[in-house]
């Protein structure tokens, strides 16, 4: 099981610190800490796991505000999440610049989480398959490429996607593409142990339960193997 934690816009190098002092991860769970781009090397220094939230497809040039795969590599990082639903929602990522990313962070060595899901719209017009299908699509075969299932309607709303929901969407993710597939949407301490039970799920990638290191602890215990 691979449980990741995404820090989005939260947490500045001291709160870094002091979180990853305080979390022991239990033995037989992988997990991965992405905090934002300010608290890596804080988050690098004390050797856990570290993700970025993002990555550029080039190593260098004129891309203001970006980070390359190569800046990730020096700075002790091993991989990053792309194609976020929040930065294909607030900051026009699409399917073919999520596969850049992808792409350029793999190629320097780095491990991905790729985001896919769909809109609350598209599941009720029936076009979940269709909206997956597409956006697993474009991404690139490799045995550092993860997933994350993230129902967009999921993120931060307080509702999540049943068990049985997960379970049909991670299946289907898996009938195009031999990979590992998290759950992402409202991942919480009460609903983790029935998510991670199904036998599609690979893992989790958890969002505002993940900043308290309560909450993040007792999410990881729910993924121990029985």
């Amino acid at each position: 099981m691979l449980i990741a934690a995404n820090w989005k816009m939260y947490k500045g190098r001291r709160e870094t610190r002091e979180f990853l002092e305080h979390f022991e991860p239990p033995a037989g769970v992988d997990v991965v800490i992405c905090p934002s781009f300010t608290s890596l090397a804080a988050a690098v220094e004390t050797g856990r796991t570290i993700y970025a939230q993002n990555v550029h497809w080039e190593n260098q040039g004129a891309y203001t505000g970006e980070v390359s795969p190569e800046m990730l590599v020096e700075l002790g990082v091993a991989g990053s999440i792309v194609g976020h639903s929040e930065r294909r929602q607030y900051f026009g990522e699409t399917d073919e610049t999520t596969a850049k990313r992808a792409e350029a962070a793999l190629a320097a060595g780095l491990g991905v989480i790729a985001c896919v899901g769909e809109t609350e719209e598209q599941r009720e017009a029936g076009e979940m398959e269709d909206v997956l299908r597409r956006q697993v699509g474009v991404l690139p075969r490799h045995d550092r490429l993860v997933i994350a299932y993230e129902p967009v309607w999921a993120i931060g709303t307080g509702k999540n996607a049943t068990p049985e929901m997960c379970h049909h969407a991670h299946s289907f993710i898996k009938s195009l593409t031999d990979v590992q597939v998290l759950y992402g949407g409202s991942v919480k301490p009460d609903n983790a142990a029935a998510l991670l039970s199904q036998s599609s799920v690979d893992g989790a990638l958890v969002g505002g339960a993940s900043l308290d290191v309560d909450s993040f602890t007792a999410i990881c215990r729910a993924a121990i193997p029985s």
